[in-house]
């Protein structure tokens, strides 16, 4: 299973935007070279982000965008709905009817169980979790992160 690049780099500018604290802000190109992403897409994830109220913008020579809302407010599985919905929800089985406008498999679906205990599996997972939690490494797993081998290590500053 796969995270899009949208949800990875979305919250990977989020996360940068938090740690710039509360009367701090950062620019696109700013943004972008920390990410190693061109400005446009960046601009692109911050109109997701600011339409979500995550993040707030201001124009000017001194401006940038900062955050919307208190990193504790801000939950995880909230900002991965913004960048790219669910795994699984609503709409997912109109989504994959193949060539035909009603899936083959509607009334008998021997997958909708599987993709919604994935579902429910992800929920638990991020269930609660916070930019907070992020920036202060408080993740609820029992491996500590400083203690994963390097090439597993999260993206996390």
């Amino acid at each position: 299973m796969k995270f899009s690049s949208q949800e990875e780099y979305g919250l990977r500018c989020l996360v940068a935007i938090a740690l710039k604290g509360e009367q701090g802000s950062i620019t696109i190109p700013e943004l972008g070279r920390a990410e190693g992403l061109s400005a446009s897409h960046v601009g692109k994830l911050l109109s997701l982000l600011r339409r979500a109220g995550f993040i707030k913008s201001v124009r000017g020579q001194l401006g940038g965008y900062s955050l919307g809302k208190d990193p504790a407010e801000i939950l995880v599985r909230d900002v991965l709905e913004t960048l790219g919905g669910r795994l699984y929800g609503e709409g997912f089985c109109e989504r994959h009817s193949g060539l035909l406008p009603v899936c083959v498999h509607e009334a008998d679906c021997l997958l909708r169980p599987l993709w919604s205990r994935v579902q429910r599996a992800v929920d638990s997972s991020i269930e609660g979790l916070t930019i907070a939690d992020i920036l202060q490494h408080r993740l609820g797993e029992t491996v500590k992160l400083s203690q994963m081998p390097a090439e597993r290590s999260p993206n996390l500053p």
